[in-house]
């Protein structure tokens, strides 16, 4: 029996587990497309050889895609966007630092701005209980007016950046975290070189493009379907192989 044979059904059922990675990644894009500040992600495959001939094509990684979400006004003073390359930082449960482009911040029963998922923002100031009009500038100075009502400033936001900020690894609840891809974390003050600035009472949306998304699950259904009847295809002639020799 020809080996190729075997070589086309191995080469089909990787594509199959490829395509249905590729559908996660899809989906979960699709899944938050009314995230704030959420950033799509794109899958990348790689050809695999064996020897000397092709055994198909494995999901080497999956790569954020960092363009900039569009911004819609908001009357919450601490709904701050990044314009511009940067992450706001924030404290995970674990100790370790994690990155996000959601600046929807709330104020817990400790008065500390945290984010929606409960981590707390990293900046050099603190929001006394009983101020209100909180403000943000676009190069991160945090103002409020406090119980005598005078304005005074509470604190600065600064930004953290990568090199290679598609290379930023995936922690989950919208957190990126550091990776060796995206290279070591850089923090500046916002509105310097290289670095976004902070819009306040405004909220960055999720960058997602779902006329794309809808369009390459199509393409990737389809593509699912004729790998999956090229092994059906491929399985029906082996056992008709190996029926003749039986015979």
């Amino acid at each position: 029996m020809s080996s190729s044979l075997f070589q086309t059904l191995t080469i089909s059922r990787q594509d199959i587990l490829s395509r249905l990675m590729d559908l996660d990644v899809i989906s979960n894009n699709l899944s938050n497309v009314n995230t704030a500040g959420y950033k799509s992600s794109r899958s990348n495959f790689q050809e695999v050889l064996n020897q000397q001939m092709i055994a198909g094509s494995l999901l080497k990684n999956t790569q954020l895609m960092p363009a900039q979400g569009s911004l819609v006004d908001s009357t919450n003073p601490l709904d701050w966007a990044v314009q511009g390359d940067g992450f706001f930082s924030v404290t995970l449960p674990d100790g370790a630092t994690g990155y996000t482009r959601d600046g929807q911040f709330v104020l817990d029963a400790s008065n500390q701005l945290v984010t929606a998922s409960g981590y707390p923002l990293i900046w050099d100031g603190t929001i006394a209980e009983g101020m209100t009009a909180i403000n943000i500038s676009p190069e991160g100075n945090v103002t409020a007016v406090d119980e005598t009502g005078a304005t005074v400033e509470v604190g600065v936001v600064q930004l953290t950046r990568f090199p290679n900020p598609s290379g930023v690894a995936s922690f989950g609840n919208n957190i990126w975290l550091e990776s060796v891809s995206s290279g070591a974390a850089q923090t500046g003050s916002a509105g310097a070189e290289n670095f976004g600035v902070i819009s306040g009472y405004r909220v960055e949306q999720s960058n997602v493009d779902l006329s794309q998304e809808m369009t390459r699950m199509i393409v990737l259904q389809r593509s699912f379907s004729m790998s999956i009847k090229a092994f059906q295809q491929t399985d029906l002639m082996i056992s008709q192989a190996i029926n003749l020799r039986k015979a």
